[in-house]
């Protein structure tokens, strides 16, 4: 007889409870960081700020995907696996000035970046080791927690998120709701 598989738990801390994500100053370092580094890390390591993509989903990229007009990037959903599963991401302008100014506006085809996964991998992990996170959250998934832990933070509603994201299940969103929050803090201020 076999047993049953045991369903993985979503979390965003380790089985050490480290965090997966930065923290709001952690994140600020970082993007900090990035700006000062080689312009086609920079952007990168921007793109996986500002839309909580992932490294591959990143690497797909091209300038048909970049609405200037209205700020969206669309991305194309590798997990699922098929094709034409798009979702679109509001992005701030000043973060599309920068992609335009770095990368121009050349055939729309043209990825952004025609670099290997592994390089963009290391060159992101690069970047925050030098601005001191944490081992677990030191990584272009951390960037994609990240993303996920500022929006709720910001009062994006979780069905935005989702969409944002590309989550089949609301409960995969979800554990962005169970972070501490400034309002939270203030509850338990009122203890002290």
């Amino acid at each position: 007889m076999t047993r049953p598989l045991p369903i993985a738990r979503l979390s965003l801390h380790t089985a050490h409870g480290r965090r997966k994500y930065l923290t709001p100053g952690e994140r600020l370092r970082f993007l900090e960081a990035a700006a000062q580094e080689p312009a086609e890390i920079e952007t990168f390591c921007l793109t996986l700020a500002w839309t909580g993509c992932r490294v591959s989903e990143a690497l797909g990229l091209t300038h048909a995907d970049l609405d200037h007009e209205s700020r969206i990037v669309t991305v194309r959903c590798l997990k699922k696996r098929q094709a034409g599963i798009v979702r679109e991401v509001p992005v701030p302008a000043h973060f599309l000035a920068t992609l335009a100014r770095i990368h121009g506006h050349g055939p729309p085809d043209a990825r952004l970046w025609p670099i290997a996964r592994s390089t963009a991998w290391r060159n992101v992990k690069t970047v925050m080791e030098n601005v001191g996170v944490g081992s677990a959250a030191a990584s272009p998934k951390g960037l994609r927690h990240t993303f996920g832990v500022h929006a709720v933070r910001s009062g994006v509603p979780l069905n935005l998120l989702q969409r944002w994201l590309g989550h089949a299940s609301m409960a995969t969103t979800a554990i962005y709701a169970n972070v501490m929050g400034a309002e939270e803090q203030e509850i338990a201020a009122r203890m002290w």
